[in-house]
């Protein structure tokens, strides 16, 4: 109960009307138990879960979204729209009557239009937006899937008609404007503040159309949202939303056992028995959409060869890590890409568990007496790796059979993302849950050259038969035809070895029995609207 007191106190701290009575909370402020805070509010900058859980997913729309817990494309902000026969032309016909949050400091003027989603996407693609090196932003995820190149316009046609011109067609396009990167944000709170000379609050204070509007942010410890009375969908069930940043999973079990929280991500695999046996608790789970990964840094010696990365492959043991870490919540994974996604080359055979092969290659490269190296662990819980201390620790044994002596190196979440896209790292473990259920969301967002260049590519690794493959892919529109192509591009990729593929997991969500409607998203998200709490 003293967790309760705790956290209550905390709330009301930070202005919050009085919430809770016993265990549980007031039926109409639902509290999520979340891992880390966020990088930041702009989903434009950032990829991480953690971040477009709190900003995507709660205070924005994009024009075409995901129907929730499912992957069909639904319209949102765009009611329908047009593609022109030869594919090079996406015009979006808007919704209507949206109304923009307001916030202290702004009060829009006007519903949404055009010129927000020509803002939203101009500042990313115009170098010479006004808005675009605003916040030092780097563009991750419109820069590694091309986003540049592929647009040759943007045009607003009137007030509720934008048109996109493409420099050649692309597959996944449509799908690719429901992800995070892709939300609206408002142009004319985006004037008002260059006006005043603070256009960096446009990306710490959010605007959006979404179903819920941030109120308070403290890091590390609690962000508070609350329902958009004017949301184009309706009013959410819930009037307050609370995330309880929460790093550690033991501490987000003990809160939701104490009803202190309502959901919770990323259970230790431990407590899946005793999360299914608790009446109070409804333990959810789905095959997740993901792939667990170690990276080598391919432009650092001796990365850069690919004997060295075949001999690594060879020296972990992949089955002790899937049964000590996910302990029955994953399986070995082979391929870049999980094979409950359509193109998975089931053909694709895995590098066996061989320390003396491995001995071998690392001799035949020139390093018969091993080397030095790191492995970079993440601090956090991730869907695609519960334990990465634990993996990083087993990985540094297997290699040390090897003769290669690996320092385990980690930093604060955020930290850990911005130095890996810089590349500091030798090796890492990182993972991805994909967006938009397209091949293409991993293979080039992960792997292709122009990740490469911009981070989103752990491994820097650019290798021109595998792009090649992967670029023909995004302009064919015959899927058996892209499968055809992703199919040989993992063959590559697995002869090449960029990276070590650990594991795709199954993702388990506990949450409290008072809990409705609440969906497991396929791409890893934790959506709230609609999501409503019974007595």
């Amino acid at each position: 109960m003293n967790m309760i007191r705790s956290l209550r106190n905390t709330l009301l701290g930070l202005g919050a009307a009085a919430c809770c009575a016993g265990p549980a909370f007031a039926a109409k402020t639902l509290v999520f138990c979340s891992e880390a805070s966020p990088e930041g509010f702009n989903p434009q900058f950032y990829t991480a879960s953690t971040t477009l859980d709190a900003s995507s997913r709660t205070v924005y729309n994009r024009l075409v979204e995901f129907e929730p817990g499912a992957t069909r494309l639904v319209p949102a902000l765009a009611e329908r729209w047009d593609i022109s026969a030869d594919g090079l032309i996406y015009t979006f016909y808007l919704r209507k009557g949206v109304k923009f949050h307001a916030i202290k400091g702004f009060q829009p003027s006007r519903d949404f239009n055009a010129d927000d989603v020509l803002f939203s996407f101009q500042r990313q693609w115009d170098s010479q937006h006004p808005y675009h090196k605003v916040s030092g932003g780097i563009y991750e995820y419109f820069n590694s899937m091309e986003m540049p190149d592929l647009i040759k316009a943007i045009d607003r046609l009137d007030d509720t008609t934008v048109r996109f011109t493409l420099n050649r067609p692309e597959a996944p396009f449509l799908a690719n404007l429901a992800m995070d990167f892709a939300s609206i944000l408002s142009a004319e709170y985006a004037a008002q503040l260059l006006k005043a000379g603070k256009p960096e609050q446009l990306d710490l204070a959010p605007v959006g159309t979404g179903p819920f509007q941030r109120e308070v942010y403290q890091k590390d410890a609690v962000i508070r949202y609350r329902a958009h009375a004017d949301y184009w969908r309706g009013r959410a069930p819930i009037e307050q939303l609370v995330f309880a940043i929460t790093p550690d999973a033991s501490v987000r079990y003990a809160k939701l056992k104490a009803g202190e929280c309502h959901i919770m991500v990323n259970p230790n695999p431990a407590d899946l028995n005793a999360m299914r046996s608790d009446p109070d608790i409804r333990l959810l789970d789905k095959e997740g959409l993901n792939v667990g990964y170690l990276a080598f840094n391919t432009r650092k010696q001796p990365f850069d060869d690919r004997r060295v990365r075949r001999a690594l492959n060879l020296a972990v043991n992949k089955s002790a890590i899937i049964a000590a870490v996910f302990q029955g919540a994953g399986k070995v994974a082979v391929n870049p890409i999980p094979p409950t996604l359509w193109s998975y080359n089931p053909a694709v055979q895995d590098y066996p568990y061989d320390p003396e092969q491995a001995k071998m290659l690392l001799a035949e490269a020139g390093y018969p007496n091993g080397f030095e190296t790191d492995i970079w662990a993440m601090p956090v819980q991730r869907p695609y790796n519960p334990n990465a201390r634990r993996m990083a620790e087993m990985i540094q044994a297997d290699w040390a059979k090897v003769g290669v002596k690996a320092t385990i190196v980690t930093y604060e979440w955020g930290e850990y993302l911005k130095r890996s896209q810089s590349g500091e790292h030798q090796t890492l473990l990182l993972g991805w849950t994909g967006d938009n259920g397209d091949p293409d969301n991993f293979l080039a967002v992960l792997l292709g050259c122009k990740a490469a260049e911009n981070g989103a590519n752990r491994a820097r690794w650019c290798h021109p038969p595998f792009e090649a493959l992967i670029q023909k892919a995004k302009r064919v529109s015959d899927p058996a035809e892209r499968a055809r192509l992703y199919e040989q591009a993992q063959v590559i990729f697995k002869e090449e070895a960029p990276w070590i593929t650990i594991a795709h997991s199954v993702v388990y969500q506990p949450v409290r029995k008072e809990v409705v409607n609440f969906r497991i998203d396929p791409f890893g998200g934790n959506y709230f609207y609609g999501v409503g709490l019974q007595p």
